[in-house]
């Protein structure tokens, strides 16, 4: 008799839906049984019928317990993964990022392993590079052999964790040598520095100016020019949080010529626009880059839909209100970056959802297509590619042998957005008095039960360091595609887990 048994839901992968029952044993799912056959036995059932399940969340870009200059994040691993799993993503990304001259990208990393040892969903890393020396390869191949097979850098924040042109091209050719993907904030430094002073000579900078200061230009200047060394090298390079359209055109350009690259968006910059500056509390905005007109959020929604865009992470970082107050007159001086990692689910399916408007809703007995094709494009956004591309074997899927992380969700139910109430441990949310659909009813993790009717079941410091495979190797492996109601999705990677506790 297995432990648990998820019955009559619309189970909903990337590559396809059907109503089944899933079997869950051990952490990992036994088998996904089409809903004609009898319930099995288990030690719980959960009746799902009318709602749908998906795969757990995979958040590919988070920043957890962060020192950035004078800054560090309020947070923590515990209650930012039971912020996440509240939020149906049961596997986070988290960077080490060398807080300063003195910390190694090795001794980041390391640092954020111990860290997340108080972690309540699984746990990836990617490390960070700021400053070339000769001691780089070395330990980019310790990252590596400790699976950790990305490195991100940043093409802006000058005295901070910027990287120069030499470093980035530096490490790429490394990446590319150990099989790893080449993370970039893209940003064009000389631009937004040569702006932000011409601001400030004018007495404009001030957090309502923020989005003046950090031009689109300076977004689509900075891919164009990583993509030529991307091109050069031969590196696979993922972008992460991309906020205009023609920054996500450039990459699909990129790929039509042949090249490996991958777009990630976040929630806010397909929901709001540059407006909230403008607002009542321009501070809970500030995040780099900011957030755009009206005509280019429309723009990048239609991406969005249209699989332009290949995944959506949060980009969590948690300030609070005391931190972002208090310089809210230099944005110079003040700490950007949004607590998202909650509402990323919802946010990211209402922006989905409202611009692949079918105006149909599925029933039981005959599901709509085009409902299905949403909730497919979404799962391949909010769990299946961030898992696929960032190489984390057996996440993203629902099929036999791959873990039981699992969310059951309404998608037709709405919430509105209460900052308060949220469990980020922060005293706000940019998403507040935001009316959202498709949040999170049931989420489980790794096999246990963490959230249903009842409310939040800690599990306690149960989460596991997944450790990652080579690029290629993953992009190697057998593809899951339509897999038998029994059987394992082609070639499975057994999970490269171990408890972080």
């Amino acid at each position: 008799m297995s432990s648990l048994v998820i019955a009559n839901g619309l189970v909903v992968n990337s590559f396809g839906s059907r109503t089944a029952h899933v079997v869950v044993d051990g952490g990992r799912i036994c088998a996904v049984l089409d809903a004609s056959e009898p319930v099995p036995p288990a030690d719980r059932v959960i009746d799902a019928a009318g709602r749908v399940v998906i795969p757990g969340g995979v958040d590919g870009h988070c920043h957890i317990a962060q020192v950035t200059g004078r800054f560090r994040t309020i947070d923590d691993y515990a209650s930012t993964s039971i912020a996440a799993l509240w939020g149906g993503t049961t596997t986070v990304m988290d960077f080490g990022i060398p807080r300063d001259a003195t910390e190694s990208p090795l001794e980041a990393s390391k640092a954020k392993l111990e860290l997340a040892r108080e972690s309540r969903s699984d746990v990836a890393l990617h490390g960070a590079v700021i400053d070339w020396d000769e001691t780089i390869p070395t330990q980019l191949e310790e990252l590596a052999a400790l699976g950790i097979r990305s490195v991100k850098m940043y093409m802006t924040n000058r005295g901070t964790t910027i990287a120069e042109n030499d470093t980035v091209l530096k490490v790429m050719k490394e990446m590319v040598r150990l099989d790893g993907l080449t993370y970039i904030h893209a940003e064009h430094d000389a631009i937004i520095v040569d702006c932000t002073a011409e601001h400030a000579a004018a007495g404009k900078i001030g957090i309502e100016y923020l989005h003046e200061t950090r031009p689109e230009l300076a977004e689509e200047a900075s891919v164009s020019e990583v993509l030529a060394m991307a091109e050069y090298t031969g590196a696979p390079v993922y972008f992460v949080h991309q906020s205009t359209a023609r920054a996500v055109d450039l990459v699909t350009e990129a790929r039509a010529r042949g090249l490996d690259i991958h777009s990630e968006t976040c929630p806010h910059y397909l929901v709001l626009d540059d407006g909230v500056y403008a607002s009542r509390f321009p501070e809970w905005y500030s995040c780099c880059p900011p957030m755009r007109s009206a005509e280019t959020v429309a723009a990048l929604k239609q991406r969005f839909a249209d699989g332009s865009i290949h995944t959506v992470s949060s980009d969590h970082s948690c300030y609070d209100l005391t931190q972002k107050r208090e310089r809210t007159d230099d944005i110079r001086q003040m700490p950007h970056g949004l607590p998202t990692i909650e509402t990323r689910m919802p946010v990211a399916f209402t922006a989905l959802a409202e611009t692949l408007a079918t105006g149909e809703k599925h029933t039981d007995s005959a599901p709509n297509r085009a409902h299905e094709e949403l909730l497919e494009r979404f799962v391949e956004l909010f769990s299946a590619a961030p898992a696929r591309i960032n190489a984390l074997p057996g996440k993203g899927v629902i099929a036999a042998g791959y873990d039981a992380d699992l969310v059951v969700f309404n998608p037709d139910e709405t919430r509105t957005v209460d900052g308060k109430e949220l469990h980020m441990g922060t005293d706000f949310s940019p998403f507040h008095g935001r009316e959202l659909r498709g949040w999170p009813q049931i989420v489980v993790a790794g096999g246990r039960l963490v959230l249903d009717e009842q409310g939040f079941h800690d599990p306690g410091p149960v989460g596991r360091y997944i450790a990652r495979l080579g690029y290629r190797e993953a992009a190697a492996a057998s593809d899951p595609q339509s897999p038998g109601d029994n059987e394992t999705a082609g070639s499975i990677p057994a999970t490269t887990g171990r408890t972080l506790s």
